[in-house]
């Protein structure tokens, strides 16, 4: 399968190829490392207000990318993740853009029927879900890290679709973005234990390294999780970039932060400048 997330030429991150082109008006992508103005250790493009980074150079950063997508940036929102499953429709953009006092509570998974709203979550190994309605135009993003995917975030915003936004589940597109890969992510029992409640062939996504400790790939158990929610095979796409691979150009949590946790956060975002594309060929 094609990558579904392409590098953006002279810009600091990828963009969901596909969908921009089959749906004009419409922004999605993923950001990279490189690029801003943050210092180490979050150098460069860092997103995130949380991780220590000075906070005006985090803005400065958010700034940038809402100009790189012609976007104002008074349209940014973002939500305080707390590796959940709770999903917030959002009617007005601003939230979250220049401080964590007017982020959206304990969310980690937002979604917009609105043009002119820009929706952004942030990662440093978790996995990005990107969704799209093509027949409302109501877009969304969730947050799934290991305790987001077993809890079924990506079930939760097909369920919001579905009844806030009357979406159809077979006729939903989503998108699965950078993240850490199956080939990096080494977990334990414990995990493992709640891994097995998530979903039916849960085993797929699963192999044994050793010791008591097992590869888990959690973009394919996004992937069945998806599946099980009613999306079709053919408007599931998933990336091929490892975040823990690519650390010249991802941050990763797992591989860089260590015992002091301190790394920077890309930002997955998506919005409509104009919903003339909301009604595109499927």
């Amino acid at each position: 399968m094609r990558e579904p997330f392409v590098m953006a030429q002279d810009r600091p991150f990828l963009h969901l190829q596909d969908w921009e082109h089959r749906f004009p008006g419409l922004v999605a992508g993923f950001t990279i490392r490189t690029g801003g103005v943050s210092e180490q250790p979050y150098e460069s493009f860092n997103m995130g207000l949380h991780v220590g980074d000075d906070p005006a150079h985090v803005v400065v950063n958010r700034r940038m990318l809402a100009q790189h997508l012609q976007f104002p940036f008074e349209a940014w929102t973002c939500a305080d993740q707390v590796h959940g499953n709770r999903v917030c429709q959002v009617t007005a953009g601003g939230a979250g853009r220049e401080s964590l006092g007017d982020v959206i509570a304990a969310t980690d998974g937002l979604f917009t029927e609105k043009e002119g709203i820009l929706l952004a979550s942030f990662y440093a190994d978790c996995v990005p879900l990107f969704f799209l309605d093509p027949a409302s135009g109501a877009i969304g993003l969730a947050h799934a890290g290991w305790k987001g995917t077993v809890a079924r975030i990506a079930e939760e915003m097909v369920k919001a679709l579905e009844q806030q936004s009357k979406a159809k589940r077979e006729q939903l597109l989503a998108a699965i973005g950078p993240s850490i890969g199956g080939c990096c992510y080494e977990v334990d029992e414990r995990i493992m234990e709640q891994v097995q409640t998530s979903a039916r062939d849960w085993e797929q996504c699963v192999a044994p390294s050793g010791n008591g400790r097992y590869m888990l790939d959690l973009r394919k158990l996004n992937t069945l999780i998806l599946l099980e929610a009613g999306i079709s095979p053919d408007h599931i796409e998933s990336t091929d970039w490892c975040t823990s691979c690519r650390t010249d150009l991802f941050f990763s949590h797992r591989k860089e932060a260590g015992a002091a946790g301190t790394t920077g956060r890309m930002a997955s975002f998506i919005g409509w400048k104009t919903r003339k594309g909301a009604s595109s060929s499927s």
